[in-house]
């Protein structure tokens, strides 16, 4: 059965809303005068760190190329 919904145009594209938002994030960021493009484009980074928790407790956290190598062989053996 055939819909006559409007399709969004980032779906009609071939995008993720996702990847629609970033890039019109983005393109705002760059728009921005100083300081306030600065301060947007420091804002927009984002840190974490994975650890690997055995009995309740979180062990070292390792760096995250060496987790996701543990967790694709772990994928793997399954």
């Amino acid at each position: 059965m055939a819909s006559n919904a409007a399709v969004p145009f980032w779906r009609a594209a071939g995008m993720t809303y996702i990847t629609y938002s970033n890039i019109c994030a983005n393109l705002v960021r760059n728009c921005l005068k100083e300081p306030f493009k600065a301060e947007s484009i420091n804002r927009e980074k984002v840190h974490f760190s994975l650890s690997k928790w055995s009995d309740g407790k979180p062990q070292k956290p390792g760096s995250f190329l060496t987790i996701l190598i543990q967790l694709c062989s772990n994928l793997i053996e399954i």
